[in-house]
């Protein structure tokens, strides 16, 4: 029997809050603006989620799953003070892939790796619902706000920055 994949780790965590919650079936799409647009939903409320490699120390490492607005990008030199480190890079595709058992594109905001810290920015979290890809290209949750927060715990900070134009 293989491991549970991202999909069926968040369906498991929300069949307790029926009515928290709605699957969105749509075309596969890994793009936040397009996913979005899919949704019919406004941008800033998509949890963008990215797998960032904070630098701690010469030879250590934290990996961080930064979730922020759709229309917002992560702000690294935030993200690694946030943890002390030396700087912040996207992590390696293969290395956010296996730590979130999901194909780029399809990253959800509940960290399921002991290896990876749960992030979100706040800004995020000012809307009654945060829409995002559920592990699979061609699935999406609508989800409350005040659930997600309940069910995936995570740390809130501002670590997002607005896109460069």
């Amino acid at each position: 029997m293989h491991p549970p994949d991202a999909y069926e780790r968040i369906t498991a965590l929300l069949t307790a809050r029926p009515d928290a919650y709605r699957i969105i079936r749509h075309p596969p799409e890994g793009s936040t603006e397009a996913a979005s647009a899919l949704r019919d939903h406004p941008l800033e409320q998509a949890a963008k989620s990215l797998v960032v490699r904070v630098a701690t120390g010469k030879r250590s490492r934290r990996y961080v799953l930064a979730v922020v607005p759709g229309d917002r990008r992560v702000d690294l030199t935030a993200l690694a003070a946030r943890y002390g480190g030396r700087a912040a890079n996207f992590a390696e595709r293969t290395v956010a892939e296996r730590l979130t058992r999901s194909v780029s594109g399809s990253i959800a905001p509940f960290a399921f790796s002991r290896e990876l810290d749960l992030l979100v920015d706040d800004g995020l979290l000012v809307h009654d619902e945060i829409y995002f890809n559920a592990g699979r290209l061609d699935l999406s949750v609508a989800l409350a706000v005040p659930d997600y927060l309940e069910v995936a715990m995570p740390a809130v900070a501002p670590i997002a920055a607005p896109v460069a134009a």
